[in-house]
């Protein structure tokens, strides 16, 4: 169940811009700067930002409409920001 979420990518200093096809929160926003507050917060939001947090070295996760912005201290490689883009991409999916 579920559809893979199309993700385009744009990185700019230790941030990087994932901007993706469909809507995962509400206008307003919601930032986590703690892998213990994004558990906290049982909404898709929330959720998201907790398996992104468990990729290690994040600093903060800001999820709004259809962008999910990630801060991580050490910068992007191509490793990191495309293990970033796949959790994006396979949040939706419940089986594969």
């Amino acid at each position: 169940m579920g559809q893979a979420i199309q993700v385009e990518i744009t990185v700019a200093g230790d941030a990087a811009i994932f901007d993706t096809d469909r809507s995962i929160t509400g206008q307003d926003g919601t930032s986590y700067t703690s892998a213990e507050q994004a558990a906290s917060d049982d909404r898709f939001p929330g959720r998201l930002a907790s398996a992104l947090f468990a990729q290690g070295d994040v600093a903060s996760v800001w999820v709004a409409s259809n962008a999910v912005v990630v801060r991580r201290p050490a910068g992007w490689d191509d490793t990191a920001r495309d293990h970033a883009a796949q959790v994006i991409r396979d949040f939706f999916l419940h089986y594969e």
